[in-house]
């Protein structure tokens, strides 16, 4: 693979995987033995442990988008400098739906096996992803909207 190849796969892992929600990419981009370390926290393994993470997020922010500001490619490997934003639409990190956007800044590692991405390391700024979900659920409950 070549330096296109590898962009235009964590491209693809983006736009149609995460900010289009299609898990019938993932066989075409991850390795079958694909371990993700997601910003969150969380570890997952294989395709399956992948696609539940996905949906955890998606179902928790709605509209959720990720911007890549930046990558770094190099033979087997890339890091993407990240943006991450969606909408609060249940309950996330141990706060209630506001309804309100939230975005963060994260950083991503891949490391490819072949042409397939057989790694992922995330790592998100959750300390600002959780000042935005606190203030939100307390102007969301200071409103009179909680849940």
């Amino acid at each position: 693979m070549d330096r296109h190849d590898y962009q235009r796969q964590v491209e693809k892992f983006y736009a149609r995987i995460w900010d289009a929600h299609d898990k019938s990419v993932i066989p075409q981009v991850l390795h079958e033995d694909f371990t993700f370390r997601g910003s969150l926290g969380d570890t997952k393994r294989g395709h399956a442990g992948f696609a539940q993470y996905l949906d955890a997020v998606h179902d928790a922010l709605g509209g959720y988008r990720c911007m890549i500001e930046d990558l770094v490619i190099e033979p087997g490997r890339v890091f993407a400098k990240m943006h991450f934003i969606g909408t609060h639409r249940a309950p996330f990190m141990g706060y209630p739906a506001t309804g309100q956007s939230v975005s963060w800044a994260g950083c991503a590692l891949f490391t490819f096996t072949q042409d397939k991405v057989s790694d992922l390391w995330v790592l998100g700024d959750l300390k600002s992803l959780e000042a935005q979900l606190a203030r939100n659920a307390m102007a969301h409950r200071d409103s009179g909207n909680s849940q």
